[in-house]
């Protein structure tokens, strides 16, 4: 038992952008206890620990200079990936997204508009109101329909700029949609940042950040965050790195899932 509880605070004290208010789900099973999803704010952070897989799961909203690459390198290391794309993103780029969905990866909301829901510095302050974040999920998935997509099930949602409260995740589920969001730790979420930023991480800084969050912590049921193009700012991109990442953490041991066999 006093192993079990430091499992979990030692999870609890993982550095992140959130504020971290989060607890296991855990249940009985064959007379152990085994740890389910991390929720923060009720949002599924992390799957289940005890399972050696991760979701590589990909947001994109205005670029998809990335998408070819990372179509490519999933297909030829046999992954399933997870993308969360804005309504835009499905009405620019219509045959990007149909492959992805053929190629049998999850396709999933990220928001119509990529509108922040929560004030960021105080976080329990909504900035939108329950009909306007209807509004926004819907027609995200409007967008999806007309891009010729088929609705994945269950509904899983990872929120525009990864930013949401109870609330946000209260009208979601109201919906009958889960809200998910990245493990924080791993750093792969600032593949975004330009050389101009105060937050830039190079995607050698990143790669090695994973792989050490890998040897310190495990990176068993994490989601990781990337996304699907960045900025022209940013010539070094971090998806030019994945065939390495994935290769080397397969060696490892780690299986590569969809976020729906990863939350099952």
């Amino acid at each position: 038992m006093k192993k079990a509880v430091f499992i979990i605070l030692s999870f609890l004290m993982v550095t992140s952008t959130f504020t971290i208010s989060s607890l296991w789900n855990i249940e009985s099973k064959n007379g152990f206890l085994q740890a389910q999803n991390k929720v923060v704010l009720g949002g599924i952070i992390r799957a289940d620990i005890n399972n050696k897989k991760l979701s590589l799961t990909f947001t994109g909203h205005e670029f998809a200079d990335g998408a070819e690459t990372i179509m490519h390198t999933l297909e030829k290391n046999n992954v399933n990936g997870t993308f969360f794309l804005t309504g835009d993103f499905y009405r620019k780029y219509p045959l990007i997204v149909k492959q992805l969905q053929d190629k049998g990866h999850y396709m999933g909301p990220h928001s119509d508009k990529h509108l922040l829901y929560a004030d960021w510095t105080k976080r329990d302050s909504t900035l939108v109101t329950k009909d306007e974040f209807v509004a926004d999920v819907e027609n995200n998935y409007i967008a999806m329909t007309n891009a010729g997509l088929n609705i994945e099930m269950p509904k899983y949602y990872m929120p525009p700029y990864e930013w949401y409260n109870q609330e946000v995740s209260n009208w979601a589920k109201e919906l009958d949609v889960q809200i998910v969001n990245f493990t924080p730790g791993t750093t792969s979420n600032a593949d975004y940042t330009t050389p101009a930023m105060n937050n830039y991480r190079s995607s050698e800084q990143i790669y090695n950040a994973i792989l050490s969050f890998a040897e310190k912590e495990s990176l068993n049921g994490v989601i990781m965050l990337i996304h699907i193009g960045t900025h022209p700012d940013r010539t070094d991109k971090l998806y030019n790195k994945l065939d390495n990442l994935i290769k080397e953490l397969k060696s490892r041991g780690y299986d590569f899932v969809r976020i729906d066999e990863l939350l099952k």
